[in-house]
């Protein structure tokens, strides 16, 4: 069995799922896991089942809205005063919204919390990755991805903004965004790889009213994978030392997969970070 013990992992999205699935192993292996959610009583209620499930004590919560770039420069902060490493940043948090919403930055909401809210969290963080090398970060994307394109003049849904859309969007950058941050990584023991969780049965997409997410909502538990099945990939990532070193990949069901081929443009991918920096002004080295 692998194991984590001294390993520090910060997972977004982990109340609930597949984020929570992977807490409740990563904790099961040793590792010191932070869980980051939304409301503090649900989190408190995550951690305890965690720590008695594992028996590991080493398992705490930080709360932020991921969609508010305040609340995600607040979390990197309040990480960094209680950790002095990171051996694992697992961006998990997500979601899918119908109808064009704004965060409260003034940017769409699934462009906000699926692709900058990753963005932002890892440049924020990236200097305390550097120190703890050898790291990794996995950015949970989706097979979604192949429907989706960058359009720079409409990234946040300005011009045409049609259903899922916009998430299958949001998926493509997150695979470029792996892409160009693995490329700058290079050399430096932090490693950077995606991946499709597969067809789980979760939470996700409630939050949306109307027929279309109750006929989905009753018919995904029938098909889906359990939690635990759709956060192995993540834990695998996190954890194996068949990975190490492994970088700039698209994982499914714990293999290399090929992404779509507009998954693989560098030009597209370094341009989407150039416009992912001048939205959120993180606080980080120059382009390589």
């Amino acid at each position: 069995m692998n194991t984590m013990q001294g390993k520090v992992c910060l997972i977004t999205g982990g109340t609930n799922g597949i984020g929570k699935s992977a807490a409740q192993k990563l904790a099961g292996l040793g590792a010191t896991v932070v869980i980051v959610g939304r409301d503090a009583h649900k989190a408190s209620q995550v951690v305890e089942e965690i720590r008695l499930a594992t028996g590991n004590p080493n398992v705490d919560s930080l709360l932020a809205d991921l969609s508010s770039q305040q609340d995600v420069r607040r979390l990197a902060s309040d990480f960094q005063r209680m950790y002095s490493r990171l051996h694992v940043l697992l961006n998990n948090a997500g979601g899918t919204f119908l109808t064009r919403q704004l965060s409260v930055d003034g940017l769409e909401m699934t462009f906000a919390l699926n692709h900058l809210a990753y963005f932002l969290l890892t440049n924020l963080l990236l200097d305390m990755l550097k120190a703890s090398a050898p790291a990794r970060i996995i950015n949970v994307s989706s097979d979604a991805h192949a429907n989706g394109k960058i359009e720079f003049d409409n990234l946040q849904g300005e011009r045409d903004f049609s259903g899922l859309g916009p998430y299958g969007n949001s998926k493509l950058a997150n695979i470029l965004f792996t892409l160009e941050l693995a490329r700058r990584l290079d050399g430096t023991g932090v490693t950077a790889n995606a991946l499709h969780p597969g067809l789980t049965s979760t939470g996700f997409g409630k939050n949306n009213p109307g027929w279309l997410m109750t006929i989905m909502g009753a018919i995904i538990p029938l098909i889906a994978r359990a939690p635990e099945k759709g956060a192995q990939t993540s834990v695998y990532l996190a954890s194996s030392p068949e990975v190490a070193g492994v970088t700039g990949k698209y994982f499914v069901d714990s293999k290399v997969a090929r992404p779509a081929a507009r998954a693989a443009d560098g030009a597209v991918a370094r341009q989407l970070w150039d416009v992912s920096a001048d939205l959120t002004q993180p606080k980080w080295s120059k382009p390589r």
